[in-house]
C-alpha cells in the first residue's frame, strides 16, 4: 500500500511537470509565431511600396503627366500609366485607369490600424498590412535637400512599424506589444527623366 502511494505521488509529480513545461511551450510557441507574422507582414508591405513607388512617373508616351501628386509625411499618391482603359493594352496616355492612381496612407477599420492602398482616386482602401503603428514618409529633391514638393521629389525614405496582434503579458514596453521597424530608401526611377 505504501508503495503504490508512493508510485502515486511521483506519478502526480511527473505528469504537473509534464503540463506545465507544455503549457510554457505553448505560450513560448504563441509568441513566436506573432512575432514571425510580424516580421513577414512588414516586409511584405514594404516589398510591395517599393517596387510601386519605384515606379512612379512611368509614362512612357510623356504624355499622361506622370508622377508624385502628394507628398505627405504619412501618406503618398503618386501615378503612372502602364495600361488602357481595359486593363489588357498597353498605356494610353492617362493615369485613369486601375493601378494607375495609387496612394498608400494609414486607416482604421473594425479598430485595427492598417496600411492602405488605393488603386485609383475615387477607390476606397484596400488593406496590405494589419497592426501597423506607424508609417513615415521623408523626402528630398535632386540636390538632396528635404522637400514636401511633390513634383520636386526624386528621394524617398519610408518608415513602417508593425506590432504583434495581441499583447505579451512578458513583456512590459509598448503596452505589452511587440513591435518591428524596415526603412527603405526608394529612388522612384522614371521622376528625374524629364
Amino acid at each position: 500500500m505504501a508503495e503504490l502511494l508512493i508510485a502515486m505521488a511521483l506519478s502526480g509529480i511527473i505528469l504537473g511537470t509534464i503540463a506545465g513545461t507544455s503549457i510554457i511551450q505553448r505560450k513560448s510557441y504563441g509568441i513566436q509565431e506573432q512575432i514571425t507574422e510580424m516580421v513577414q507582414t512588414a516586409r511584405a508591405a514594404m516589398d510591395m511600396m517599393t517596387r510601386e513607388i519605384r515606379m512612379a512617373g512611368y509614362d512612357p508616351t510623356d504624355s499622361a503627366g506622370a508622377g508624385i501628386t502628394s507628398a505627405l509625411p504619412n501618406s503618398i499618391t503618386f501615378t503612372l500609366d502602364i495600361t488602357d482603359d481595359n486593363g489588357k493594352g498597353p498605356p494610353d496616355e492617362d493615369t485613369d485607369d486601375k493601378n494607375e492612381n495609387i496612394t498608400y496612407s494609414l486607416y482604421t477599420a473594425d479598430g485595427i490600424q492598417k496600411l492602405g492602398r488605393k488603386s485609383k482616386a475615387t477607390a476606397n482602401n484596400q488593406p496590405v498590412a494589419e497592426h501597423v503603428q506607424s508609417l513615415e514618409f521623408q523626402y528630398w529633391n535632386e540636390s538632396d535637400d528635404p522637400t514636401f514638393t511633390a513634383e520636386d521629389v526624386r528621394l524617398i525614405r519610408v518608415e513602417i512599424t508593425i506590432r504583434t496582434s495581441k499583447p505579451d503579458p512578458n513583456y512590459s514596453p509598448n503596452g505589452g506589444y511587440r513591435t518591428y521597424t524596415l526603412t527603405s530608401l526608394i529612388t522612384p526611377r522614371n521622376l528625374a527623366l524629364e
